[in-house]
């Protein structure tokens, strides 16, 4: 299926960016830095590329944003617990980026379609809470363009730079999935964190024993 939206150019890649959105394989850096190295023989045909695939990555998480406020928290919450593992996404990846999102939607929107897991699903949240739709957009497009501009022009340097592409290419990878694993790892301390806060007893100072007074 894949090798049919190659053929249809600028707008193929729309399309693929748009289905990876609603189910990342192959990952969304992989393919773009594919885009970059491959469709991109001039610089008009780069900025088309960036344009199409951020539009179809943006449009797929506003499919994700209408489908969250469709189905609500709780249908929300059972259908990620139940199908999540299909589409690569845990219960537990699921909660904590619900509950980072609750602390700053904008700035979370924005940052969201940087991190590879995030990026995919964080919309889904988005329209359980309804968050405001024009702000919610803004973000994640603004968020999408950062990402696509990063990696399809990273693969139209990288194909010209006399260097090996496939080594490149696999190096950066690399690095995106050493991000997502700090940016996931940074939510599980972040959650414990928040814990054990809740724990302590009204008024308690941290480290202060429960006898000191």
């Amino acid at each position: 299926m894949i090798p049919s939206f190659f053929g249809l150019g600028v707008l193929g890649a729309g399309l693929l960016s748009f289905t990876e959105k609603l189910l990342p394989v192959p990952p969304s850096h992989v393919l773009l830095l594919f885009f970059g190295m491959t469709a991109a023989p001039d610089w008009q045909t780069l900025v088309a590329l960036i344009l199409a695939t951020t539009l179809g990555s943006g449009s797929g998480s506003m499919l994700w944003y209408a489908v969250g406020a469709w189905l609500g928290h709780e249908r929300a919450d059972a259908l990620v617990r139940r199908f999540g593992k299909y589409v690569l996404l845990k219960h537990a990846t699921y909660q904590r980026l619900a509950q980072a999102y609750r602390r700053n939607n904008f700035r979370a929107s924005l940052i969201a379609q940087l991190v590879p897991v995030a990026r995919t699903y964080l919309a889904l949240e988005a329209g359980v809470l309804r968050l405001a739709f024009v702000p919610f957009a803004v973000a994640t497009f603004s968020g999408a363009l950062i990402w696509n501009v990063a990696f399809i022009t990273g693969g139209y340097l990288m194909r010209d730079s006399g260097r090996d592409p496939v080594a490149l290419g696999f190096r950066i990878i690399l690095i995106v999935v050493a991000v997502e694993v700090l940016f996931i790892l940074a939510l599980k301390l972040s959650a414990i964190a928040r814990r054990a806060a809740a724990d302590r007893a009204p008024g308690e100072a941290p480290g202060q024993s429960p006898t000191t007074r």
